[in-house]
């Protein structure tokens, strides 16, 4: 019985699937029974229907409660087999479960996965510590409940440049619709193409833009002037500087924040300026600094600098000392003499 065991074992080794240890355990039983109820006496209990499928469990499982046992050598022979068979059935469950678990690191590992999640975030290159410093900031302001983050790096990285992130790896080409597919580029919520140079990264764009009209796509360039290009592309996508990564994650969180950014620092649009408190007015609240700077001159308070610290959106409560320094958004700079009249009580 032991070589028609083997013998069967070799031909179910071909079908890596979960019903191999299901057929070594029918097996096993299907020809234990009828060569235990021939080997025991006629009077055994343990041959009964309703005895020997419990000894069965109990024995190939090798947990051996001893309830219920063969009488004869020929049974305990047969109860070895049984043993055997067990044994074997739980070493294909175990070979089969490692199995698995290999495929799916390797498929991790590699970038072979295929992304099944929805509203995620997906960044298209792999650019070493660039990459990195981005992913990090990204999973900083991450909850736990939010959707899965995603790199999509070319075939020249072969293996998982961040294993020990909560970041899921996608590898090939990015202009391929089916490898961007396997990243969830068509069910994103928000992709970053940051590629290896201008051309490329419109190459992209272009590619990504094919798949999806609803992700919001943030595309890093080098040269801004080609930003005009990517109007042609589609009107989802917004470009950045490439050489600014804290804005590239602002604009992956808060979309749009990039393009205030840009108008702030447009000659002609409402600028960033600074103007000093005239030690004449003595204390001023916050609270009275805001609402003259917007009644009178159509200006927002950012940020308040003392001698001791940097207040950034300072609180309405909080009182300045003479010599503080303003910061403010409005049309023009803001002279002291101006400063003094708006504040004065």
């Amino acid at each position: 019985m032991p070589f028609f065991l083997s013998r069967l074992l070799a031909r179910l080794t071909l079908f890596t699937s979960w019903l191999t240890p299901v057929a070594v355990i029918a097996f096993v039983f299907l020809t234990s029974w009828p060569l235990m109820a021939w080997v025991e006496p006629d009077d055994s209990e343990l041959t009964e229907p309703t005895r020997y499928w419990w000894y069965f469990v109990v024995t190939a499982s090798t947990v051996g409660y001893g309830d219920h046992y063969p009488q004869t050598t020929a049974g305990r022979v047969v109860a070895t087999y049984v043993i055997v068979g067990g044994i074997t059935a739980l070493t294909t469950v175990f070979t089969k479960l490692a199995s698995v678990l290999e495929k799916a690191r390797g498929a991790r590992m590699h970038g072979s996965a295929t992304v099944k999640e929805s509203g995620h975030t997906v960044l298209l290159g792999y650019t070493p510590v660039r990459t990195e410093r981005i992913v990090s900031e990204l999973l900083a302001d991450r909850g736990e409940r939010d959707p899965e983050l995603v790199l999509c790096a070319w075939d020249d990285v072969h293996d998982h440049p961040m294993p020990g992130e909560a970041v899921t790896f996608v590898r090939g080409d990015l202009t391929s619709a089916a490898v961007l597919r396997r990243a969830g580029v068509h069910r994103a919520r928000t992709v970053l193409v940051d590629v290896r140079d201008d051309n490329e990264a419109l190459a992209v764009a272009l590619s990504v833009d094919f798949l999806t009209r609803t992700a919001h796509v943030v595309v890093t360039l080098r040269d801004l002037d080609r930003s005009a290009l990517l109007g042609y592309v589609g009107g989802n996508i917004q470009p950045v500087q490439w050489h600014t990564p804290r804005m590239i994650t602002e604009e992956l969180q808060t979309p749009g924040v990039s393009e205030v950014y840009a108008k702030l620092m447009t000659h002609g649009d409402a600028n960033t300026y600074s103007s000093t408190l005239p030690t004449s007015l003595g204390p001023v609240s916050v609270d009275r600094c805001r609402t003259a700077l917007g009644q009178k001159f159509n200006a927002t308070l950012l940020a308040a600098r003392t001698e001791e610290t940097l207040l950034v959106n300072p609180d309405w409560d909080a009182t300045l000392p003479p010599g503080t320094v303003l910061y403010y958004v409005g049309a023009e700079p803001l002279t002291g003499n101006e400063l003094e009249r708006a504040l004065r009580p």
